[in-house]
């Protein structure tokens, strides 16, 4: 008999500004984790993500980013590093604009079987899945991919490392 999911967590974004935490996981073979989104009510209109989501109550954006990425991931086994970029991004999503100001973590596993087990009631209802990606797959994606710059940024991190402090990325405003 399968086990029933677990109750969804209440959606607790009222507006402002949003502090989020998201995670650059990468497995041994340098390969992105991203997950796919798209609007509720229009699965037509998507897009593909870095894991993570805002900072609940008084938790660091460290443990922000580690438990939105077992939420959202299943995966637990991570070396969380550095703040590879910081980003303020603003976008219309479930009928309302969400305004964010955005820390980006680098993370390391070797772990690569997702399971989203704590899905917000809107996550599930948005959220279709997650997917490892190479960076040549990425730099040819034609699916829209955030931030935009995902596939140059990560070809750089690859090929640099970590930057030895957290870059500032442009901000991104969609309508």
């Amino acid at each position: 008999m399968a086990a029933e999911p677990a109750p969804a967590a209440p959606d607790t974004y009222t507006g402002g500004l949003r502090r989020v935490a998201r995670v650059v996981l990468l497995d041994p073979q340098d390969r992105i984790l991203l997950l796919h989104g798209h609007e509720p009510d229009d699965p037509g209109t998507d897009w593909w993500f870095t894991p993570g989501g805002g900072v609940e109550g008084d938790e660091t954006r460290e443990q922000a980013a580690l438990r939105e990425l077992a939420e959202e991931t299943g995966i637990t086994d991570v070396d969380l590093g550095p703040v590879l970029w910081r980003r303020r991004c603003s976008f219309p999503f479930a009928g309302r604009q969400w305004d964010q100001d955005e820390w980006y973590y680098l993370a390391r596993t070797t772990e690569t079987a997702t399971a989203a087990t704590a899905l917000t009631e809107l996550e599930r209802r948005s959220v279709a899945g997650a997917r490892w990606w190479t960076c040549p797959e990425l730099l040819h994606a034609r699916e829209t991919v955030y931030p935009t710059k995902l596939a140059g940024l990560l070809r750089t991190l690859l090929d640099e490392g970590p930057p030895a402090a957290p870059v500032t990325l442009d901000t991104e405003i969609v309508r």
